[in-house]
């Protein structure tokens, strides 16, 4: 059995059936394949471009006239742009197709990148600088149209790899482009940061030809609102959300905050700041599918826990770091952080589709149907993946503005990494209480008594 294409043209493919497996090995997967690739390089690109001014303000020195305030509320607002966009982006592939959504998510990410290239330079005004970075903003939806494409092209059994790639492929393009500003700063200077969007243009054009020539639309994708409607009503969907910013607002938000804060605080150049910046987003893009191997093993809300109280320490250590001016425990610490945002993000995802295979199985063990309730389960998990997504994103934005305030009152960090610590407190209280508490688990009448081994 093979694909078969449409009235719409060869590049909308109209069956497509990867549960059977004679039509995944004979068809599927080489073209699931295909795409995959494709659509981890265009969302890599976009993860690049969304954190695009994390790099650029380590270019703006003194001639720029923004205070360390003012950057911190820069580099603040695509986070929040990004993470409002995520919600569209995610209904887009259905109305569009991936191939076509792709295409056009890539191509525009040309505005605000060519936009920057024409702004960047001494005496533009603040308001000028955000408007250009809200643009950038769109790059932090790549990352939700993107996954919800891909989950459309793999069997069940293999989504969890697929995603897990295409997850980390993105992820890395916020260390890609922090790497590639240090190459610049390093070989051309501090002044040149146009260098850094002329590298970007040609490969955003790239990745939109790419997904022209290589990627395909199903067909048999359908937009579900009616999912989304249905879990908005659940109680674990605040709950995961909740947990989410706590890891993947982490992440995004250090990562743009991480070189700000080694200049502001600890007097490094920009040379010296982009040298480790861009080490954080690498080993936290890394640590990402090793949270979903051992929430596979362990338990989601073991790891997730566990993952919590970590980054509390860790920030714990950040506060003494900072009290006693040591740059390389600081450093260290703040690495750490990182990773552990990385394996938060993974077990955090793994909970999400488990707590609701444990709700399908007391409805079919109740007598309801096993294969409806099994689809119900992955309807709501995809939207409820696709929804703390986009929550989970404004937690970068609560973190650039807290290190702005706290740098605006008291020229010093601390403040913002004391609110961090008690937010992660909170955290690992809540996963605590909701999915290990074994009274709890033993009451509760919505499956959550195996929650603590499932999910």
């Amino acid at each position: 059995m093979s694909a078969t294409t449409g009235t719409r043209g060869k590049r909308w493919i109209e069956h497509w059936d990867p549960e059977d497996e004679s039509f995944w090995e004979s068809t599927g997967k080489r073209i699931a394949r295909r795409n995959l690739w494709f659509s981890v390089f265009a969302e890599h690109v976009g993860f690049s471009i969304w954190t695009l001014w994390s790099v650029m303000v380590l270019f703006m020195g003194p001639e720029y006239g923004l205070s360390a305030a003012d950057k911190f509320l820069l580099v603040s607002t695509p986070t929040l742009v990004g993470a409002l966009m995520r919600l569209p982006y995610t209904f887009a592939v259905a109305k569009f197709g991936g191939r076509n959504w792709t295409i056009i998510s890539a191509a525009l990410l040309l505005i605000p990148t060519v936009l920057a290239a024409v702004v960047l330079e001494p005496g533009t005004s603040l308001t000028t600088f955000m408007v250009v970075a809200a643009l950038g903003g769109v790059g932090g939806g790549n990352f939700a149209s993107s996954m919800t494409n891909i989950n459309t092209f793999y069997p069940e059994r293999l989504k969890g790899a697929a995603l897990g790639l295409n997850a980390g492929g993105g992820n890395l393009g916020v260390a890609a482009i922090q790497l590639i500003g240090l190459l610049v700063i390093s070989t051309a200077g501090a002044t040149e940061p146009r260098l850094v969007l002329y590298i970007y243009i040609p490969l955003i054009v790239l990745a939109a030809a790419f997904a022209w020539r290589y990627m395909d639309n199903l067909a048999t994708v359908k937009g579900d609102t009616k999912a989304m409607r249905e879990v908005v009503k659940d109680s674990h969907t605040w709950v995961m959300s909740f947990l989410y910013i706590g890891t993947f607002g982490s992440f995004i938000g250090y990562s743009f905050a991480f070189g700000l804060v080694l200049q502001n605080q600890f007097g490094r150049s920009p040379l010296q700041a982009a040298a480790v910046t861009f080490l954080g987003p690498l080993l936290g893009s890394f640590s990402r599918p090793a949270g979903g191997w051992l929430a596979d093993r362990l338990g989601g809300a073991k790891v997730t826990f566990a993952t919590f109280v970590g980054m509390a320490l860790a920030t714990g250590v950040l506060i003494l770091a900072s009290n006693t001016n040591s740059l390389a425990l600081f450093t260290v610490a703040f690495i750490v952080l990182f990773v552990l945002t990385g394996v938060g993000n993974g077990s955090t995802y793994k909970m999400i589709p488990a707590i609701f295979r444990v709700k399908a199985k007391a409805a079919i063990e109740s007598g309801a149907d096993k294969t409806a309730e099994l689809l119900k389960a992955r309807k709501l998990s995809g939207a409820l993946i696709g929804l703390a997504g986009a929550i989970g994103a404004l937690g970068g934005l609560f973190i650039n503005l807290a290190f702005r305030q706290s740098f605006a009152d008291t020229k010093s960090g601390v403040p913002a990494f004391v609110a961090f610590l008690a937010f992660y407190g909170v955290c690992f209280a809540v996963t605590w209480a909701v999915y290990l508490r074994k009274p709890a688990a033993e009451t509760s009448q919505r499956g959550l008594a195996l929650a603590h081994a499932e999910v």
